[in-house]
């Protein structure tokens, strides 16, 4: 695992959660009369992040803007993107995992619809371990039938995704394309397309209505923990990114200001 990977498992529901039940519990013991209530809340936020009803609320604020238009005066889509997500451990090797098989469907569909070439882009996800873009692109023809034109097998991230994909089509005259990744990510992948003046179509897999206020909405399951956790990391995914674009704002205003200084003796 990355130092990245454990950073965000660090900060995010269940294992901070259970970190801070599990101080609480400790504390307790020792004496720390109010650290009862602290080991009971991170137990309660687990077992309410553990609902449908949490999941739900949680994925539909990331979905609500997962459909997108292009920027005004853009030129048509000339391309297909699809973001790599997971990779799986087959009984041949590497291959890609059910989310990423997702969205090469909903792009495979989509290519056969508009005629529109596809890119494909992920680097590798672990040291060692093959770009998740080449496994796409071996995927998307045999499982699919169609061949990627491009396949971009070096962005670390989603940001890196947009960077690789912009600069492969502006390199062949693209300068629109749609934008195949799950709803609940579309925010962020869009995000970073148009901070590169690239305008992007977002074709979403797998979008949620809200959830439904029923009795089993707040019944605890493992699966849905996930769907909560990966909520919760596309939002610690975009308040990263907004904090990184802040800080090289006021870099960047900084040296503008020490510069004018300079001139101005």
């Amino acid at each position: 695992m990355s130092a990245q990977s454990m950073l965000t498992a660090l900060l995010l529901p269940p294992l901070l959660l259970v970190l801070l039940a599990l101080a609480g519990g400790v504390l307790a013991w020792a004496g720390r009369r109010w650290a009862g209530a602290l080991a009971a809340l991170s137990a309660a936020g687990l077992l309410l992040l553990a609902t449908p009803m949490a999941e739900g609320w949680l994925i539909w604020s990331l979905e609500r803007e997962a459909r997108t238009r292009p920027m005004p005066g853009a030129a048509p889509p000339g391309a297909i993107v699809i973001l790599g997500a997971e990779s799986a451990r087959g009984e041949r090797g590497p291959e890609v995992g059910p989310m990423t098989l997702e969205r090469l469907r909903a792009g495979a569909a989509l290519h056969r619809r508009t005629g529109l070439p596809l890119l494909v882009t992920g680097g590798p996800l672990s040291p060692g371990a093959p770009p998740i873009a080449s496994l796409m692109a071996r995927s998307l023809e045999s499982d699919f039938g169609v061949t990627a034109r491009w396949v971009e097998p070096l962005a670390p991230d989603t940001r890196g995704n947009a960077q690789g994909s912009v600069a492969l089509l502006r390199a062949d005259g693209i300068g629109s394309a749609l934008l195949v990744t799950h709803a609940w990510h579309m925010a962020r992948a869009r995000e970073a397309f148009d901070r590169l003046g690239f305008s992007v179509q977002g074709e979403p897999v797998r979008v949620s209505p809200p959830p439904t206020p029923v009795a089993s909405s707040w019944v605890p399951r493992p699966d849905h923990l996930a769907g909560s956790w990966f909520a919760l990391r596309e939002w610690l995914g975009r308040l990263v990114y907004a904090f990184r674009d802040a800080r090289r704002e006021r870099v960047s205003e900084s040296l503008t200001a020490g510069e004018s200084v300079s001139t101005n003796e």
